[in-house]
């Protein structure tokens, strides 16, 4: 099976699997009890804290372990605009409509709660200009939210002009860093990010916990999403996730390493380059400057339905983000950039698993070429 789905989820890296395994057997005492191996739990999350820290240059004390990005942003909104001393009179929230689904409901329930908020739309490269932020910041504006590469595209925002920005006009500024932690460069301090919400399972670790960056954290009086017994500064409830927490530590220090390795196959280029040269008609949605491990092809000379039925059991495709790929509408990123439904239909979001081979692109490639339509066409001549 030929898996192009990473944007969705990584594979487990073989470093994070043995050390699962291991955190299963030495890290299930519960890391709040009053005991020696208590303790030992203790000192592992902690440790993992500073190695996620160290990574984003914050301070260990401002990193909150989640179950997840979602739940990361949602701390993000909630605990801080719905806490009881912020400001009434900022009640206005700027974000993008290209952004995370799970940013979007948020904004949407928050709308509910009575904030308004301004949903940007991408240039036609797919990104958010500092312009476009600035133009709409009202002296009522909390936040500002804006992912910093987008889940579909892979186009990287310019998040620390736009983080200058929000610190200039004492606006909150959050960023949704699930796409880009560990793939590129994220420091909060040089971005001015208030507030960066990161996922394991993003760079090869387990599925059900994440991280939020909180400036300032201790200083600050929030309200918990999830209230229970005072864990990771009383914001979050519940016993820590011992060994998704291990193991997402060993996908912070080994998935750099191996990415950096992919980005040598250059899969991509190499994609498109095979593409134009059997002839094949394809359109790559959001262009400039983009992660090398994804890519949104439109490919409107292609029956994507009959690529997709007759290669279920040898390749992973996706059209749209995991979101949205299971849904009849086409993908809300894709009618932002200005796509009809017809066309959305016809976009592969293709992302890369590190270990790659150019003959799984061939296949890929042959079974494209095969189910584009004058090929289609002659099986029933």
């Amino acid at each position: 099976m030929i898996y192009l789905d990473t944007s969705a989820s990584y594979p487990v890296l073989p470093e994070v699997r043995e050390a699962l395994i291991a955190a299963s057997d030495l890290c299930y005492a519960n890391s709040a009890a009053s005991h020696l191996l208590a303790d030992r739990v203790s000192q592992n999350i902690e440790s993992v804290r500073s190695v996620l820290a160290d990574m984003i240059g914050s301070y260990s004390s401002e990193v909150v372990f989640t179950s997840g990005a979602t739940e990361s942003n949602n701390i993000a909104f909630k605990s801080l605009l719905l806490a009881d001393g912020f400001p009434p009179d900022k009640n206005h929230i700027v974000t993008t409509s290209i952004e995370h689904k799970c940013v979007l409901s948020i904004c949407g329930y928050l709308q509910r709660r009575g904030f308004s908020v301004t949903y940007l739309k991408p240039d036609s490269n797919g990104i958010i200009s500092v312009e476009k932020v600035e133009a709409a910041l009202q002296t009522s504006t909390a936040m500002v939210s804006v992912m910093h590469v987008n889940n579909e595209l892979g186009t990287i925002n310019p998040i620390a002009e736009i983080g200058e920005l929000c610190s200039r006009r004492g606006v909150l500024f959050h960023s949704d860093a699930a796409q880009s932690f560990g793939k590129i460069p994220v420091d909060v301090d040089d971005c001015n990010c208030d507030l960066l919400s990161i996922s394991a399972h993003k760079i090869g670790g387990p599925k059900g916990v994440g991280a939020i960056y909180i400036r300032d954290l201790r200083k600050l009086e929030l309200e918990p999403v999830i209230h229970g017994a005072g864990q990771e500064e009383g914001l979050r409830g519940g016993t820590v996730a011992s060994p998704l927490v291990v193991g997402f530590g060993e996908a912070a220090k080994y998935f750099p390493m191996h990415y950096h390795e992919f980005e040598r196959t250059r899969a991509k280029d190499y994609l498109l380059g095979q593409l134009a040269e059997v002839g094949i008609a394809y359109r790559v949605n959001g262009g400039g400057d983009s992660l090398p491990n994804c890519v949104s092809l439109t490919l409107g000379e292609t029956d994507v339905g009959s690529l997709l039925r007759d290669n279920e059991s040898q390749i992973c495709l996706a059209q749209g983000s995991a979101c949205s790929s299971r849904e009849i509408e086409a993908s809300h990123v894709l009618t932002a950039l200005g796509l009809s439904r017809d066309l959305a239909g016809k976009t592969l979001r293709i992302s890369f698993p590190l270990n790659i081979t150019l003959t799984q692109l061939d296949q890929l490639i042959e079974a494209i070429k095969k189910a584009s339509v004058s090929n289609l066409d002659r099986r029933y001549l």
